[in-house]
């Protein structure tokens, strides 16, 4: 594996280039399917992804915290508490960063007053890419490593587990991000249907637990924790493919005269106007142009 690079003397983590990475080509990927649309503030697409990161951040380490717990419950004198509250907020793990930064937007959203899930589906299909990258990071680091197996790729200067070194594993990391890509091509198909607010993301939180409940089996680290017979990761992911198919179904099946579909691309909602800097303004801001 390859955690650290050089650059002009600087070791810098490859994890972290990846992360970089990603939020270049997903901020691309917003650019592009939100080019000809103007049923949006371009005010707000700078400001949720500011409350969704600081969201991520804290779930991330926060359920990485709880995955480690008993890592306290070991703890045999004072001594060595610093060392186990380093270990035990030294990582980070995608679901509470997924569950964090959506929380955090959809607070931002209710205090903004404006359409979370309109915005919802908006950077759905920008979350699977930047996992993608995110799972390259993994790999490139060594973390969230595979199960031994015949084939795969042969460990080499993992430095948070040395025991994995010199061991071949499948590249589960690897597999993910591509299924992280199809998945995104999938949203961004269904984002030309046209379809009722809020159905990308209840897309996405089907499909995406889907695939994580079944790579778990294929994951070799034991660091996300178990409970009963199923990962920590795995019962999240069956509490967000039931949470995806209630959002769906409301949508097209118990409320459906409540959701209205995505307006064509160009349009702008009924009392709105089109600001070529702010996007489509609702009413009650539009004073605040001074050239609508």
């Amino acid at each position: 594996m390859l955690p650290f690079i050089e650059i002009f003397g600087e070791h810098i983590s490859t994890y972290s280039l990846c992360i970089v990475t990603g939020l270049i080509f997903s901020g691309m990927l917003l650019y592009f399917t939100t080019r000809k649309r103007r049923d949006f503030s371009y005010i707000q697409i700078i400001n949720i992804p500011m409350f969704a990161i600081t969201g991520a951040f804290l779930g991330a380490k926060t359920l990485f915290f709880i995955t480690r717990l008993e890592l306290f419950l070991k703890a045999e004198s004072w001594k060595n508490f610093g060392e186990i509250v380093s270990e035990a907020c030294g990582g980070m793990v995608f679901y509470g960063g997924l569950v964090g930064a959506i929380l955090m937007s959809y607070l931002y959203s209710r205090l903004a007053k404006i359409d979370f899930w309109l915005y919802a589906d908006i950077f759905a299909p920008a979350i699977p890419l930047f996992h993608a990258f995110g799972r390259i990071g993994c790999f490139m680091a060594g973390c969230c490593y595979g199960i031994e197996n015949g084939w795969g790729f042969v460990y080499h200067n993992e430095y948070l587990d040395p025991s994995v070194n010199g061991v071949t594993r499948l590249p589960i990391q690897l597999i993910e991000a591509g299924l992280n890509i199809l998945i995104m091509l999938v949203l961004v198909y269904c984002d030309q249907k046209r379809l009722k607010k809020g159905s990308l993301l209840g897309i996405y939180f089907i499909i995406y637990p889907t695939v994580r409940f079944f790579d778990e089996f294929f994951r070799g680290d034991e660091i996300r924790g178990h409970l009963l017979f199923l990962s920590t990761s795995q019962w999240i992911s069956i509490i967000i493919f039931i949470i995806g198919v209630i959002i769906l179904s409301k949508r097209y099946v118990f409320e459906k005269d409540k959701y209205d579909r995505r307006l064509k691309t160009g349009n702008v909602p009924e009392g709105y106007i089109y600001n070529r800097y702010a996007g489509a303004v609702p009413p009650e801001e539009q004073y605040k142009l001074k050239n609508p």
